[in-house]
């Protein structure tokens, strides 16, 4: 019994004992591990003793107290997640092993060992309920994104969306691979919306969100007594039967439990963890990440047999910067999202800034786009977004890239030009202050941070050099 409570380690596990006498009357408390109940202190382990019992425990009665059963049916009692208050009202949840003390055939007391399991018993609870309430938001289990919402112009992205009516309606796995905030789980939920399963479940998980100790029960399920605070709980392949599971960064998952994961699409069957029977689940998967698969794989991050089992359908999604056609459509979007969501009135960008979108690299892909519209939109109640109503982390990083965009073209001087050293001075500054203007696209106060000098000694230079800025807006 022993080894099943604590596993090979042995007394390593053993978070606290406490030694009782016939009565109940505590004479020994140690906390063997610093963390059990790591709001009281060593005094107040040792303030417990010669108290009873069940003073110290006051949420037990003498019926259910393990300790005092122990004592009256003179044989060992152990517990799973038995639920309790301390002294000093902290809730607590343990696996207690009770064993009577004999000698002579007399019952002298009782010792009792201790694992706390609160923490693994929250951690439990906390992410099962983060998955109820991720899915919850969309009616419960449901996919609330179809094709229509898919926005582009880009060629590629409209065969992508060509692929999914074709593929829809078939159970073959499909790995969906693009860069962070191309629109990974959009495609899947559309699929999933497209095909013959759309009034079943749709469940989605992020792989990176997951502690490594709680993956596979979380994945495949558990059952009571599997491992220390488990409960009989469906996983997600259960949760997803007859609909679609969607495991968003695969690569993330631990390689051992992916061969598990292989093991389930060849067979069918899940396996909850503690359990001896296959249960036949009927999940399509749809697995994705946001770097080449065969990257994946040369890296060791993707299990290559894996791969070729998910890999059966593949979509790739387009980074934005290789689609910037589709800026405008987007920027027409999100404005008409938000003006409903915060009751404002714009009515577009301007120039100046649907220029300098269009030039951005967009690292973030839409998903960056759409939080940089949506912060804007929070300074301006109409008209449109102007530079100054961008984020101040995209101004920052617009204007540290801009320098190094400055191509200066000096003109060729020679000894024995006719021209004055005056002359040639200023043309050469015109042309720095041109080039300056054009690589912020116009933007005076953006020029006059990369020439490292005031706007209005800016403002001067112009006048003097007849320079009109709003003409190097495009």
């Amino acid at each position: 019994m022993i080894d099943n409570f604590f596993g090979n380690r042995g007394l390593e596990f053993i978070d606290a004992i406490t030694i009782m006498d016939n009565n109940g009357k505590i004479l020994y408390s140690l906390r063997n591990n610093p963390l059990f109940n790591e709001d009281s202190s060593k005094r107040d382990f040792e303030s417990i003793i010669g108290k009873h019992i069940l003073e110290v425990f006051p949420t037990f009665s003498p019926e259910k107290s393990t300790v005092i059963n122990c004592i009256k049916e003179r044989k060992a009692i152990y517990t799973e997640r038995q639920s309790f208050k301390d002294w000093k009202g902290k809730y607590m949840v343990c696996n207690n092993l009770v064993l009577p003390i004999i000698k002579k055939g007399r019952v002298l007391g009782a010792v009792e060992i201790s694992k706390d399991v609160t923490k693994i018993q929250e951690n439990f609870t906390s992410n099962r309920d983060n998955i109820k309430k991720t899915n919850k938001k969309s009616g419960g289990f449901t996919a609330k994104f179809a094709l229509d919402d898919i926005i582009t112009c880009n060629e590629d992205m409209l065969d992508n969306i060509e692929r999914v009516k074709k593929i829809a309606n078939n159970s073959s796995s499909v790995l969906v691979y693009g860069e962070t905030g191309t629109g990974k789980e959009l495609y899947a939920q559309s699929i999933h919306n497209y095909s013959n399963r759309s009034k079943q479940p749709f469940v989605a998980q992020n792989c990176a969100a997951l502690p490594e100790a709680l993956f596979e029960f979380i994945l495949f399920g558990s059952v009571k007594g599997g491992f220390t605070g488990a409960e009989d709980k469906p996983g997600l392949f259960e949760l997803a039967n007859g609909g679609t599971l969607f495991l968003d960064e695969i690569n993330s998952m631990p390689i051992n439990l992916q061969a598990k994961l292989l093991r389930v699409l060849q067979e069918g069957t899940v396996l909850r963890i503690g359990d001896h029977r296959d249960r036949k689940v009927d999940v399509r998967i749809i697995a994705a990440m946001n770097i080449d698969p065969l990257a994946a794989v040369a890296k060791r991050q993707l299990r290559e047999d894996l791969f070729y089992r998910l890999n059966v359908v593949s979509i790739k999604l387009i980074p934005l910067k290789k689609r910037k056609n589709d800026i405008p459509l987007y920027i027409k979007y999100f404005i008409d999202k938000y003006n409903k969501k915060m009751n404002k009135h714009l009515t577009g960008v301007s120039t100046e800034v649907k220029n300098l979108f269009e030039k951005y690299d967009w690292p973030g892909n839409v998903r960056e786009l759409q939080h940089v519209i949506e912060s804007s939109i929070n300074y301006v109640d109409r008209g449109i977004i102007e530079t100054k109503d961008l984020p101040i982390y995209f101004n920052e990083v617009i204007n540290k890239e801009s320098p190094s965009k400055i191509k200066h073209k000096l003109p060729n001087i020679r000894i024995g030009n006719p021209e004055s050293l005056d002359n040639i001075m200023s043309n050469l500054e015109r042309k720095v202050i041109i080039d300056a203007l054009e690589t912020s696209l116009g933007n005076i106060t953006n020029a006059a941070k990369i020439l490292k000098i005031t706007r209005q000694r800016l403002h001067y230079k112009l006048k003097k050099y007849g320079i009109d800025a709003d003409n190097l807006r495009n």
